[in-house]
């Protein structure tokens, strides 16, 4: 948490295996865990208030990862391209 999230957004995602956002709805909050496999959620403290807070770490906490399921391999597909590019660059697929 931060003032608006972004800078700790930005730091945390400097570290190898964090896949960071900063949520300012619950759709956002849990969508990014359920699509994207996130699993660190920014918040802005200067941009929410306490019960908003309360809200989206709820709906991140409640999410599970869908890339597994069975019509939901895209997710994982998207995920494995993003972790590709975590450890090789750019340029690699």
């Amino acid at each position: 948490m931060c003032g608006s999230g972004v800078g700790a957004c930005i730091a945390a995602n400097k570290m190898q295996g964090i896949y960071a956002a900063t949520c300012h709805d619950t759709y956002s909050a849990h969508q990014g865990v359920e699509h994207d496999s996130m699993n660190v959620l920014c918040l802005g403290g200067r941009v929410i208030g306490p019960e908003v807070a309360k809200e989206l770490v709820f709906a991140f906490l409640g999410a599970r990862f869908m890339g597994n399921d069975p019509g939901e391999e895209r997710h994982a597909r998207r995920v494995g391209k993003v972790r590709n590019l975590e450890i090789n660059g750019l340029g690699s697929e």
